[in-house]
Parts: C-alpha cells; sequence; structure tokens
C-alpha cells in the first residue's frame, strides 16, 4: 500500500510514465527507501488504474514502443488528500521510510502538514530516542564460542550503539532544524 502513495504523491506533481516513475525513484527520490523494480510499479499502476485512483494516456513513441502516461484521477487526488491529513503515528524506529514517505508526499501538499509530520515524529523521538551515549552492556558475558574474547565483543556492542546513538542524535537535530525551517516560512 505504501507504494500506491509513492505513486500517487509522485502524479500529483506530474504526469509519468511507469519508466519514469522508476527512474526517479532511483535518482531523486531514492532517499525516501523505496526501491522497486519496473513491475511493481506497472503492477500497483493497473491497480490504481483498476481503483479508479489514476488514468492514462497513450503516448505514441516513434521508434519506440508506445508508453502509458499515468495523471491522477479527482479520486486519486481525494485518496491521496485524505491520507496525508490522517494522524501520523511514528515508528519505534527511528528513520523509518513511512516518515519519510509522509514527510515528503503528504509534506508536498501543504505546509501545516508538513509542519504536523515533522513535529510528531521530533515530540516522539525526544521521548522515546533522547537516550544517553553511554552504553548500556552486561557486565557478563559467558562465550559459547571457543576464542570469543568477551572484552572484545563488548567494545563492539559499545561501538554499535555509538553508531546508533549517533545517528539517532543527528536525525532528532535534523528535525529540530526542519521544523524551526517549515515554522518560519509560514510567514512567507
Amino acid at each position: 500500500m505504501q507504494l500506491d502513495y509513492v505513486i500517487l504523491g509522485a502524479l500529483a506533481l506530474g504526469r509519468y510514465s511507469g519508466y519514469d516513475l522508476r527512474r526517479w525513484m532511483e535518482g531523486s527520490g531514492r532517499y525516501i527507501g523505496y526501491g522497486v523494480q519496473l513491475p511493481q510499479i506497472y503492477r500497483r499502476l493497473s491497480v490504481l488504474v483498476d481503483r479508479g485512483l489514476v488514468e492514462f494516456e497513450v503516448d505514441p513513441r516513434e521508434g519506440r514502443p508506445d508508453a502509458k502516461v499515468y495523471s491522477l484521477t479527482e479520486a486519486g487526488r481525494t485518496t491521496l488528500l485524505e491520507w496525508a491529513r490522517s494522524p501520523f503515528e511514528p515508528s519505534p524506529r527511528p528513520m523509518d521510510p513511512d516518515f519519510k514517505l509522509r514527510f515528503y508526499f503528504a509534506g508536498q501538499l501543504d505546509r501545516e502538514i508538513a509542519i504536523d509530520i515533522v513535529r510528531t515524529e521530533l515530540e516522539y523521538r525526544l521521548k522515546h530516542d533522547n537516550l544517553t551515549a553511554e552504553a548500556p552492556s552486561p557486565t557478563e558475558y559467558e562465550p559459547q564460542i571457543p576464542d570469543l574474547d568477551p572484552e572484545w565483543a563488548r567494545q563492539i556492542h559499545i561501538m554499535g550503539h555509538e553508531h546508533g546513538y549517533a545517528s539517532t542524535a543527528a536525525y532528532i537535530a535534523w528535525l529540530q532544524l526542519t521544523l524551526a525551517r517549515l515554522e518560519r516560512g509560514r510567514a512567507y
């Protein structure tokens, strides 16, 4: 279902063929986290056409196969707006693709939607993920593999925790900066 919103959100910006959508997902859309293959895109486009959310026109191409160029229907616009305005529930997992999808495709529709999504995500992260850099680690390991050095394992686990902590701290900082930018932009 999430791929449907990627497609609807992209079609909100213009008319695209399935191939154009895939090219976009491999290019500037790659950071959203929904890398899919062309057959998946065409299957979802077919479903969206059957549901009346998108329609297509055949674009004749000289020397190449004709292309179906898709666009949103009124029902597709309504569905996208309903999803964009529905409550956003943050995932327990920081930097979840659903947040990126919501921010990108729902946020593009309205500044207040973008502000609400970022604020909701930030509040959740500050409550649940604003942890200490000090790594919690077991005091005693009982290695079950010969030659496993428990102190080395502990160091690796600490470094893994530090990576997660640093990534999450940077993510929270980005959310704070983004929210400030969005709220400043209200005046424009």
